[in-house]
């Protein structure tokens, strides 16, 4: 799957769906906002209503030239993450995916939710939101305690309060240093 995709769920949590988009498209990143449940407008875990720009049933799923720039993002929250995890078409195209050599990210309770189903996630360094790291634990992965990790094409954050930490991880994959430089500082980040 081409380009950088952010799924969302109904029940996905605004701050790391939202920010990150955000941090992205300030980075000079095309996103595209895709629902999973075959609606254009998908409510938050906090009730904001979101438009999406496309939907999963009408995305192209070939893989060929699939390369470590073209990402797919899985924002938290719940219901939203158990949503995305139980999206059979989903998963099946994040393995593909990752397999064609796709990057993956996700945060708060989604790698453990989401990610654990990816094929030959084993001995992979993450984190999450703490109470979701057993499933990743369970295949040999190493849990970290920080606001976000990349590990090879894996990024992952924490939760919603390092949602900027894992957006700016993401942009570190696509970006030069000095594009990751003025996003933080455009942001105030110091």
């Amino acid at each position: 799957m081409k380009g950088v995709n952010i799924f969302l769920a109904d029940g996905f949590e605004d701050v790391e769906a939202l920010a990150t988009n955000d941090v992205l498209r300030r980075g000079g990143v095309g996103t595209r906002l895709i629902s999973i449940s075959g609606e254009p407008f998908v409510q938050s875990s906090h009730g904001v209503t979101v438009s999406a720009e496309e939907m999963l049933q009408d995305i192209d799923s070939d893989h060929d030239g699939t390369c470590a720039e073209d990402i797919m993002i899985f924002p938290g929250g719940m219901p939203g993450s158990t949503n995305l995890a139980q999206c059979g078409r989903l998963i099946e195209m994040m393995n593909a995916h990752y397999a064609a050599g796709g990057s993956l990210a996700a945060i708060c309770a989604a790698p453990g939710l989401v990610l654990s189903q990816l094929d030959g996630i084993e001995g992979k360094k993450f984190t999450c939101f703490e109470g979701f790291q057993d499933a990743l634990i369970a295949k040999g992965c190493e849990y970290l305690t920080e606001p976000a990790v990349r590990c090879g094409r894996i990024v992952t954050g924490r939760s919603a309060g390092h949602a900027v930490s894992f957006a700016l991880e993401i942009l570190k994959l696509l970006k030069d240093e000095q594009t990751v430089r003025s996003v933080h500082h455009a942001m105030y980040l110091y």
